[in-house]
């Protein structure tokens, strides 16, 4: 097959994993708004036939331009998002025993693989002489692992911060209840008897009970949210880390230097220094919750200039666009 048919397959792929990402992202909406278990696995089935077209699509793209298929933002992109769900579907689902949070995974990579095509999209070509290197290999995939691995535990650690608010309203309201009950208790009378808990008073009773609709629509507790984000991001920085050395060590072939301040190199290394920062807290100092969210939050932020703003804004020696 020659490279255009190659460059057809692939970009025909690339859509339909992009629709088949859209479809399974709303049935796996709809089963944390109603908990249908056939929904939840027809969604999963979605995603896993989705993700395979994808890769086919990466593959085909690959053989199409005659080289490794992360050398430009349509490619690095599409590769991203196709971690992300992968990601999500070993270490959320597989792993982690989660399923309401699918939507927000598959989400994120239809937004990004609707970016791409519609910013990045150039045809398959030959990689510039500068990029043309065995590292390319090495320190681009482990950067795309990384920061796929980092981007999900950070938007789980958003979805944390929303269930942590909804907790601590619903223990406030749980709480005046327990105190209008307790202020409402009969006080004891002498040389007789009153029953201690009459039936229109007993602790709880005015308290509405959750009926079975009510309780759909919730993600899991705030606990289980945190201790899946805290888990990605343990086993993407590591990756991370790697993905700053290679560079590094490509940096000293290609330039003659390991490091040089450019500024990709400067926002990989404060991305590295904020998740670094988030493991060490909650390690050593104990940190969780609130605390450790907000130091998440700035690492994605981080992540986010280093992949978006520095390639299309900054100038510098990693500075590209269509290439």
């Amino acid at each position: 097959m020659d490279a255009e048919r190659l460059s057809g397959l692939s970009d025909s792929a690339f859509t339909a994993a992009l629709v088949g990402y859209a479809i399974a992202a709303a049935g796996y909406i709809h089963y944390l708004a109603f908990r249908r278990r056939p929904v939840w696995v027809a969604a999963r089935a979605v995603a896993v036939v989705s993700l395979v077209a994808h890769l086919g699509s990466i593959v085909a793209r690959g053989l199409a331009a005659g080289r490794v298929p992360w050398g430009n933002m349509y490619e690095y992109s599409s590769v991203l998002a196709a971690l992300v769900v992968a990601a999500y579907l070993l270490i959320v689902e597989w792993r982690s025993k989660v399923r309401t949070l699918g939507g927000f995974a598959l989400g994120f990579a239809v937004v990004t693989m609707a970016v791409a095509r519609m910013q990045f999209y150039v045809v398959p070509a030959p990689l510039q002489p500068a990029l043309n290197s065995s590292w390319l290999k090495v320190h681009v995939i482990s950067a795309i692992v990384g920061s796929s691995l980092l981007t999900l535990g950070s938007l789980f650690t958003i979805l944390f911060l929303v269930q942590d608010r909804r907790e601590g309203r619903r223990a406030a309201r749980a709480e005046a209840v327990r105190a209008e009950l307790a202020a409402r208790e009969p006080a004891p009378i002498l040389g007789g008897s009153v029953d201690a808990n009459p039936p229109d008073l007993v602790p709880g009773a005015d308290e509405p009970v959750p009926t079975r609709t009510e309780r759909r629509g919730r993600l899991p507790s705030a606990a289980v949210i945190d201790r899946v984000a805290y888990r990605t991001i343990a086993i993407g920085f590591p990756i991370w880390t790697f993905a700053v050395i290679a560079g590094a060590i490509w940096a000293e072939q290609a330039w003659g230097r390991y490091w040089g301040w450019d500024p990709k190199e400067t926002w990989a290394f404060i991305t590295w220094v904020v998740f670094a920062g988030y493991l060490h807290a909650r390690a050593t100092a104990g940190w969780k919750g609130r605390r450790a969210a907000v130091l998440a939050l700035i690492g994605f932020a981080s992540l986010m200039v280093t992949y978006y703003a520095v390639n299309l804004f900054i100038v510098g020696l990693h500075s590209y666009r269509g290439f």
